[in-house]
């Protein structure tokens, strides 16, 4: 038996705690029924393991759906029907969307495509350690859209590079030398994979969520697509790449300043990985088609008749990949994180739907927003003071997704009734999702990857974490203000 496998006792019995305490132990609130009440104890009793990690989420999503199946509370007056419910989530395509892109980006590893991307980013960018700095953000921005786990994206394609760069230059933990150069790579590195995480729907898991939720929160009045999501990320998440590398420069000036070995080490690793492959100009040619059609550009030129659904241009690509032979079924089935995301964001995703449709989140978000009216704010002071919670609460969580489906709905609720406008305060919160995971060395997987390797210190690692999060929110708001005005999204 694996010992990893079984359940974590004190996380677990912590989230049991809390899951029979808001059941049987709070008298339900006016305005809330008990079925809503009852979701409510097994959500949080849910996000209460995630956040612990009894169990791998996948596990936990089994058990969640399982409870919602037994329980009933779906379901006022007719339980036996609260199986379609539990497994509604399934039908949900945005869950298809990014299960799919995470098989898809299983190319990008299996051809090499997305190491020699990086590495000839540094070959470009490498002759000073700033523009090495540089390379390692081009490198994730290009491969962003199409690779949904930032933490693969960030911790196992982009760090080994810049783990040989620094090695290269004797710059280690082992040695005591990290300030030479890697310290500021890392940061660099880590500091990264918020912002292009932030700036595509499919760049990392949880924005389709996001994208949901939304959209059931105005009735489907704001359905932000692939490339409105994009646009609107594209001037603010560029400012924040040029700027963000500046910033930890100041803060962590690494000791040495010209590079150019780190151009040789790049040209050396793309000799040895020979001229590109057919396999990698396929990968590159579907992942370029996908790019128009996520951006809708067949609908552009030919008409609205010709616009492709997110959902099917990856089943499209995917299908491509197999048909060419890039991938195989193999690589299919081997692809666990894909398997994994469509269990559990299909799980959350229903819980979160549901606690929408029995009324609990207009009671809760109404809660908010009366505590938030007694101080007497406007609407902008009030929206303010709802972002940073939102933003800073992250401090408390070790998953975005937990995060996301915990509060997400509430706060955008409660905000629109502020009187923010819907889709300013719904960018606002989309971006901040995964900027917030800036903050600490645990907030989304590819954290304990990157600090775990020993560069920096707890100390410097939170530093960086919270001045980038007031640097990237004061562009967010500010640039992206007028960018989103200019673009008549507000």
């Amino acid at each position: 038996m694996n010992n990893s496998s079984l359940p974590k006792l004190v996380p677990s019995a912590v989230a049991v705690g809390i899951g029979l305490l808001i059941w049987f132990g709070i008298p339900v609130p006016e305005k809330v029924t008990p079925e809503a009440w009852h979701l409510l104890a097994l959500f949080i009793g849910t996000i209460a393991a995630i956040i612990g990690k009894a169990m791998p989420i996948g596990a936990l999503s089994i058990i969640a759906i399982s409870l919602v199946a037994i329980t009933g509370v779906t379901r006022p007056g007719k339980p036996e029907g609260a199986i379609a419910d539990a497994l509604s989530g399934f039908a949900n395509p945005l869950i298809w969307l990014i299960a799919i892109a995470v098989m898809i980006a299983v190319a990008l590893t299996k051809t090499g495509l997305g190491t020699r991307i990086g590495y000839y980013f540094i070959s470009l960018f490498g002759k000073k350690t700033l523009g090495v700095a540089y390379g390692l953000v081009v490198s994730e921005l290009v491969i962003a859209p199409v690779t949904p786990s930032n933490t693969a994206r960030g911790g196992a394609i982009i760090h080994p590079i810049m783990r040989s760069i620094a090695e290269a230059f004797g710059s280690t933990p082992e040695l005591g030398t990290s300030k030479k150069i890697a310290r500021y790579l890392a940061l660099v590195n880590y500091n990264t994979n918020p912002i292009t995480s932030a700036m595509f729907i499919t760049a990392t898991a949880p924005n389709p969520l996001i994208v949901d939720l939304v959209a059931k929160a105005t009735d489907s009045a704001i359905k932000i697509t692939w490339g409105q999501w994009a646009l609107a990320a594209l001037l603010p998440g560029l400012v924040m790449l040029l700027v963000m590398p500046l910033v930890l420069y100041f803060l962590f000036p690494p000791e040495i300043k010209n590079t150019p070995n780190a151009k040789e080490l790049a040209d050396s690793e793309l000799a040895k990985l020979g001229p590109i492959k057919t396999s990698e100009k396929i990968t590159l040619g579907v992942l370029g088609l996908m790019l128009l059609m996520w951006a809708g550009v067949p609908a552009f030129l030919f008409g609205p008749a010709y616009e492709i659904n997110a959902t099917t241009t990856a089943w499209i690509g995917l299908s491509l990949l197999l048909v060419t032979g890039v991938l195989d079924w193999e690589d299919i089935l081997k692809a666990k994180s894909a398997w994994d995301t469509l269990v559990w964001f299909a799980a959350l995703v229903m819980m979160a739907t549901f606690l929408g449709k029995l009324g609990l989140i207009s009671w809760f978000s109404l809660s908010i927003q009366t505590s938030i009216s007694y101080l007497g704010l406007g609407w902008m002071a009030g929206t303010a003071i709802l972002v940073a919670i939102y933003f800073y609460a992250h401090y408390f969580f070790a998953s975005t997704t937990a995060h996301i489906t915990a509060m997400f709905a509430a706060f955008f609720t409660a905000g629109v009734a502020l009187g923010a406008p819907p889709m300013l305060l719904a960018l606002v919160l989309a971006f901040s999702s995964s900027l917030m995971m800036s903050l600490t060395h645990y907030g989304t997987g590819t954290a304990p990857i990157i600090f775990g390797s020993g560069y920096t210190s707890l100390n410097e690692w939170w530093g960086a974490g919270l001045v980038m999060s007031v640097v990237n929110l004061l562009i967010l708001v500010v640039v992206g203000g007028v960018w989103w005005s200019v673009l008549g999204y507000v």
